[in-house]
């Protein structure tokens, strides 16, 4: 079929929008060099205002995969499983009251440093995996989504318009970073509130539209009773598993204060409902609409069920209708992209790169690899978008990894801070891991070993089997950090097997090291970690490598003293 020229010129011009405002957003940088430039890239340099702050916050889930795959869950299987934006709203609200505060409080860079500070660099540097897979998942999702909406209403093949995307999204993102990112959203909320809804009154107008009621279509759904195992692990999934996300903490960190970092995921929570009514609303149409009746000519079947909202801005509005809300959804899912871009090459350059590679590397050298760190991801996050089929299923593989290994890490350093270490973080690692892999994944191939209680083999695990990988990382987490703790400090085991320093002390001969610092604040090729044992402070350094995060009140005092207590 031949190419639709003017949905393209639609598509070119909100392209162009989007660029623009990324390329004016980065002129808002206040430096171009010097010890602040990382900062300006990967926060804005902490300078997101209220306003901003909520469109950016709200747009971190509302993008293409949140109204493509809202609209697919309710055409599919109905409200009862249309869970994603309820339990992503939840999230939000979640991370703000236990997360959001004492994260930006503490004015770390990224959702790794609190980890890394507590387990070390090489232990952030293995949880930066799940993280990493996770935003690539994601932004995999919002590619696809975009791909299948152009595709179906302009006739481009759908391999061409995900590359070409991601290409514009990774231009404007390395000119801005985090300012042409969060000013870009502006626009891309703005789009999908004025593209979408404009679309509603046309599609239930047109005449292949039947009754939407519930006495003629079951849109509400059901669960069965051999489903609620997956029904309430799919829920907890997306409440606890949408936490530890960098592209959420992004926003967190980059707020002027923790107050503020509080406020945006509230009014994000209730952003992300109001978002989600559109799509809903569509897949609703699709599910009373005889698509035998319309130019489409036959039904719409399960394989095609990704296909819902652009079919409907395609054949049930007008011409001129479906070309505004095309080049609205395609903005959106661009803008939405970087994101997730953006916060993996963050964590890269920052957590892998800097803090356990190149210890001494400069601000500019830091902002070079993010660059070549968004390129890299954004390739990665496009072969994944060109070789997974559902959106939806995208959707709730993005989060696994996430939930299973990194909530549980995150939210012992945060608030369970005296009762872990680095051997109960990398045994819950391996144990969450390994459960969650041997439970199968039939989109990556994966057949299950271990057969949950309820397993069938035509429907797969029936048991909340994710949930419990992530109880038993959790609990695998605080068991092995008390005994491993005991059992250095009670001499059970010499202190030459205490290999990841974090328990007990070090030899005598590291205290001249310690306390022949001129400046006990700034400790240059220095890797500390403060540990309690009889009441008395104990430091373990590690001189291999460097470490720069903050230090608290108490242990700036200990490296006062001339005698350290070791």
């Amino acid at each position: 079929m031949a190419i639709n020229i003017p949905g393209l010129v639609s598509i070119i011009i909100f392209y162009i929008i989007i660029m623009v405002v990324g390329i004016w957003a980065s002129r808002k940088k206040k430096t171009s060099g010097g010890d602040q430039e990382s900062e300006e890239v990967m926060l804005a340099g902490r300078n997101i205002g209220v306003f901003v702050g909520i469109f950016t916050m709200t747009a971190t889930w509302v993008g293409g995969g949140y109204i493509n795959g809202t609209a697919e869950a309710m055409f599919s299987f109905g409200l009862a499983w249309c869970q994603a934006p309820f339990g992503y709203s939840l999230s939000l609200a979640l991370g703000g009251l236990i997360f959001a505060k004492k994260m930006r409080s503490q004015g770390y860079m990224t959702m790794l440093d609190p980890l890394q500070e507590n387990f070390g660099p090489r232990m952030g540097g293995l949880l930066f995996l799940p993280a990493l897979c996770g935003e690539i998942f994601w932004s995999a999702a919002i590619l696809a989504a975009l791909g299948a909406t152009i595709s179906v209403i302009i006739d481009i093949e759908i391999n061409t318009s995900i590359i070409v995307s991601c290409c514009i999204a990774v231009l404007y993102t390395l000119f801005g970073g985090l300012y042409s990112v969060a000013y870009t959203d502006v626009i891309q909320l703005f789009c999908i509130i004025i593209g979408l809804w404009l679309s509603i009154p046309f599609s239930f107008l047109h005449e292949a539209v039947g009754d939407t009621s519930l006495n003629s279509i079951d849109w509400l759904g059901s669960v069965e009773l051999t489903d609620v195992g997956v029904y309430v692990d799919y829920w907890l999934l997306l409440i606890l598993g949408g936490i530890p996300w960098q592209v959420y903490f992004q926003r967190v960190l980059s707020a002027k204060s923790a107050f503020n970092a509080q406020i945006l995921s509230y009014v994000a929570a209730v952003g992300c409902i109001f978002m989600a009514i559109p799509p809903m609303i569509i897949g609703v149409v699709a599910k009373a609409t005889l698509w035998n009746e319309t130019a489409y000519g036959m039904p719409v079947t399960p394989e095609k069920s990704s296909l819902v909202l652009p079919l409907v801005l395609q054949y049930l509005t007008p011409t001129a209708v479906s070309f505004f809300g095309l080049g609205a959804v395609s903005a959106a899912v661009m803008s939405s992209s970087d994101s997730s871009v953006l916060s993996a090459s963050s964590m890269f350059a920052h957590n892998v790169y800097k803090l356990i590679f190149r210890q001494n590397a400069s601000e500019r050298e830091v902002v070079w690899v993010i660059r070549i760190s968004i390129v890299v991801v954004g390739a990665l996050a496009t072969a994944m978008a060109l070789t997974v089929g559902s959106i939806n299923a995208l959707w709730y593989l993005c989060s696994d990894l996430v939930y299973v290994i990194l909530f549980p890490q995150l939210l012992c350093v945060v608030h369970l801070k005296k009762y872990c270490n680095t051997y109960g973080s990398l045994s819950a690692y391996i144990v969450g891991l390994l459960l969650r892999a041997l439970g199968g994944e039939s989109i990556l191939g994966l057949e299950p070993v271990i057969h949950y209680p309820f397993f069938s083999e035509t429907s797969g695990q029936r048991f909340p089997f994710r949930t419990l990988s992530m109880l038993a990382s959790l609990v695998t987490l605080l068991v092995i950090s008390k005994f491993t703790k005991w059992v250095f400090e009670m001499g059970y085991l010499p202190q030459k097997l205490e290999i990841f320093r974090c328990v007990v002390n070090f030899p005598k001969s590291i205290d001249k090291a310690c306390t022949s610092l001129s400046d006990p604040v700034t400790v240059p090729n220095v890797s500390t970690v403060r540990t309690e044992m009889n009441g008395k402070v104990n430091l373990a350094v590690d001189l291999k490598s460097e470490d720069k995060f903050k230090m608290d009140a108490d242990y700036r005092t200990s490296l006062k003293l001339k005698e350290s207590s070791v």
